[in-house]
């Protein structure tokens, strides 16, 4: 079964490297730049899992796991951000992020949380 994930990174070269590690472990994934793109082809297509930066213009990172949990699509949701603080990660994790990193992400980590959240665990 292939699992799909959704990157939405308005840093594009960050998005590509985390797309090719994904796809080299299995995984269908589509990219994109922004927060209401990303949810308008969510509303067309089931995704597992959504990887979000969490600054970016228009709708944020919180925007867009606010909408997921709406939707009740039970799609997992990864958090991402160069801005990290502990106050920014507490609400991540109160909004209920699956998980939660700071750029640079490390793409090992990345791909075990991603492999976590497909098959049910945390």
């Amino acid at each position: 079964m292939s699992y799909r994930v959704m990157i939405i990174d308005d840093e594009k070269i960050a998005a590509d490297m985390t797309r090719v590690s994904l796809e080299d472990e299995g995984y269908e994934v589509e990219t994109f730049a922004d927060g209401a793109s990303a949810l308008a082809r969510l509303k067309e297509t089931p995704f597992d899992v959504v990887i979000t930066d969490l600054k970016m213009k228009g709708l944020d990172g919180f925007d867009v796991l606010n909408k997921i949990r709406e939707t009740g699509s039970g799609a997992k949701v990864i958090m991402v951000t160069a801005f990290a603080n502990l106050d920014i990660a507490i609400e991540a994790i109160k909004g209920d992020a699956f998980d939660f990193f700071t750029k640079p992400v490390k793409l090992k980590e990345l791909k075990a949380s991603v492999r976590k959240a497909v098959q049910g665990e945390g």
